[in-house]
């Protein structure tokens, strides 16, 4: 490996680690880069498990003490067994936010201060993530932003990963736009047109490879999930801003659309936290059509998102990867930073309101026809703003332009994403 860059990749979460794999091993391709992956230890079951599935590990493994609090958001999460921790939403988890923001920073700041790392990826915003680039910043060391330029517009919603991207936007030397959209949103905070290359979302390579996977590490209820022939509807829900009733009244909800279509499966793709997964399956719970498996493995759940003909959730994360497969998405919250989805089509906001998910669910049956027999149990082809499956190529082609290795890679063009 001599005379290679060294380029340490964070992850603190599973949504990091499926949306950097597909970057880690692009980098692995390259002749220049030794990437090394280093994790906080949040979440390191799944982390380990999610990493595995592109063939990963981490080379590194920070060690969190009990101190660190249970802070990190509700968005980590997304698929099922994710991550995010329990909280009670809103300023009352800010307490514990700082406090795992500290361990991450002090645990992040002594492994970056060893010599010979030349630059520092992070993606995203969960709570590794500013603190990786801050650790990496008072270092001196290259900051490069994957999934950069993602913005709501408030930035105390969603708390706090709206002001993490809005942190680490300061500290980058290098953002990586998933979309142009998001390039818009850089160039409005004040970020220079010419640290910013548009890429496409590296979770459209992932999410694409895993659902290619094959079936040999599935349990067994989850083989009997992807050998159902029934409609399939995946449904999550893990926000923070939804904890409580909000997330009961969209298992109140899913439970009406089983009684109405019992010929439709719906699986409810569990969170890793009990007390969050509590709160909607408590209202799901013997009904036939419902199949409540427990947290999911990353390969098995894109397998099933690929067949799937709807997606209720929350998570921003699954409404990028249903985009993959031309699936229609049932957004349970109130806004979101992800508005490419909802502006060409297939995502829509519907709220925790009862009556509107099952309401737009009715519409989204009778457009995609699933149930006519006649036609395949497959949603109709879509446009994906998100990318077309190369983000990870690009994103490390651009790391060596930083490092001024390789030329600039060419910005993801509009018909790219379609």
């Amino acid at each position: 490996m001599s005379g290679r860059q060294r380029v340490a990749i964070v992850v603190g979460a599973r949504r990091e680690a499926v949306k950097l794999a597909p970057v880690a091993r692009e980098l692995r391709r390259t002749r220049w880069a030794e990437p090394a992956v280093l994790t906080t230890g949040r979440h390191s079951t799944a982390v380990r498990n999610t990493l595995a599935c592109f063939g990963l590990r981490p080379e590194i493994e920070i060690e969190l003490g009990p101190s660190a609090g249970t802070g990190d958001t509700a968005g980590t999460g997304g698929t099922a067994g994710t991550g995010g921790t329990a909280g009670t939403g809103g300023t009352a988890d800010a307490g514990p936010v700082a406090e795992l923001t500290a361990a991450l920073h002090s645990g992040l700041g002594h492994r970056l201060r060893a010599p010979g790392v030349h630059a520092v990826l992070v993606q995203g915003d969960t709570s590794s993530a500013p603190a990786g680039a801050m650790a990496a910043f008072f270092a001196k060391i290259s900051v490069v932003h994957v999934e950069a330029g993602l913005r709501s517009g408030d930035a105390r919603s969603p708390f706090p990963e709206e002001a993490h991207r809005r942190m680490i936007a300061e500290l980058s030397d290098l953002h990586l736009a998933p979309t142009h959209t998001a390039r818009r949103n850089l160039l409005a905070q004040g970020v220079a047109a010419d640290r910013i290359v548009v890429t496409g979302n590296t979770v459209i390579d992932a999410v694409v490879a895993a659902s290619r996977s094959p079936r040999h590490r599935t349990a067994s209820e989850l083989r009997e999930i992807e050998q159902d022939s029934a409609p399939l509807v995946v449904v999550t829900a893990h926000r923070r801003e939804n904890r409580g009733e909000p997330i009961r009244r969209v298992g109140r909800a899913v439970a009406a659309l089983s009684r109405q279509y019992p010929d439709v499966t719906f699986v409810v793709a569990a969170h890793m936290n009990p007390s969050v997964r509590i709160a909607i399956e408590e209202t799901l719970r013997g009904r036939p059509n419902v199949r409540l498996p427990g947290p999911i493995p990353y390969d098995a759940f894109a397998r099933l998102l690929s067949r799937s003909v709807l997606a209720i959730t929350d998570s921003g994360g699954i409404q990028e990867e249903a985009a993959a497969f031309g699936l229609p998405i049932l957004m349970t919250r109130d806004n979101t930073e992800r508005t490419e989805g909802i502006d060409s089509g297939p995502a829509r906001l519907v709220g925790t309101d009862e009556t509107e998910i099952v309401a737009a669910a009715e519409k989204e049956f009778v457009r995609e026809g699933v149930l006519d027999t006649r036609k395949p149990n497959r949603p109709f082809p879509r446009p994906n703003p998100y990318g077309d499956g190369r983000a990870a190529r690009r994103c490390a082609a651009a790391c060596g332009w930083l490092l001024g290795l390789t030329p600039r890679p060419p910005d993801i063009t509009d018909q790219e994403t379609r």
